[in-house]
């Protein structure tokens, strides 16, 4: 039986250092800082998240689970990721089970073992189990947000408001 996430002390104070090395422009592998928009309060809301790359694409995988960064992501759609001192918007959207199976299956051969504890599969399991495992651990396909066209779209606005 696989391990259940619980916040912690511990947890909490780790995040804490990994967050404030982040911010500081450390970088850590694939580490970054994850910024969206509380669900309930609307506050912005940071946690470190490790990044993952599959078939040229960006993701990002809840190894613990449904925690709160996942409820808020899944609410606004969008956040902020922030990697050594570079900063962009990302739209996030969550993959189907049939989707995230592999990226699971990928993923869990090079996590952790503090990870793996987590999953009731392991690294040689058949993509099988990991159809089944994959409700669990929520993946979110990310990409970079248009924000180009949103400023094109308002400038031209503005020069016919000019005219």
């Amino acid at each position: 039986m696989a391990k259940k996430y619980k916040d912690t002390f511990v947890t909490r104070l780790g995040n804490f250092f990994v967050s404030r090395l982040l911010r500081a422009g450390i970088k850590m592998g694939n580490m970054a800082l994850l910024t969206v928009r509380g669900r309930k309060s609307g506050l912005p809301r940071t946690t470190p998240i490790a990044l993952g790359n599959h078939d040229g694409q960006r993701w990002i995988i809840a190894p613990y689970g449904a925690v709160n960064w996942v409820r808020n992501l899944r609410a606004a759609g969008e956040a902020t990721l922030t990697q050594g001192r570079k900063s962009e918007r990302i739209m996030a959207s969550e993959l189907t089970i049939e989707e995230a199976a592999p990226i699971l299956k990928k993923s869990l051969a090079g996590a952790p073992a503090f990870v793996q504890a987590y999953f009731d599969v392991n690294p040689d399991s058949p993509l099988e189990d990991f159809i089944q495992e994959a409700p669990r651990h929520p993946v979110f396909l990310i990409r970079r947000f248009p924000e180009q066209q949103e400023s094109t779209t308002k400038n031209v606005g503005s020069k016919a408001a000019l005219s």
